[in-house]
């Protein structure tokens, strides 16, 4: 599962072959969530508050990135990397 950003310990992540709708995968701390790209909802999982905050707005800023990112890895290609926050 390619490794799209990292940052403050955050990683994001997106499955090759994966299935609609278009989401990310989170990792922090041992704890795991599946974040829809366009609601932006947590479809599973759990993160802390901070790091859900800190998720959802880099998820704001680079939402055109992810769809993009989604599409190519549903086409079994190499994700492009996606800039962390500041």
């Amino acid at each position: 599962m390619p490794e799209i950003s990292r940052f403050y310990g955050i990683v994001i992540q997106i499955y090759y072959g994966d299935h609609a709708p278009a989401h990310f995968h989170v990792t922090y701390s041992g704890q795991k969530a599946v974040i829809d790209i366009e609601s932006l909802a947590l479809i599973e999982g759990a993160l802390p508050p901070r790091a859900m905050g800190l998720v959802i707005e880099w998820a704001t800023i680079h939402r055109d990135e992810l769809r993009e990112a989604f599409k190519q890895a549903v086409q079994m290609q190499q994700p492009n990397k996606i800039d962390p926050l500041p």
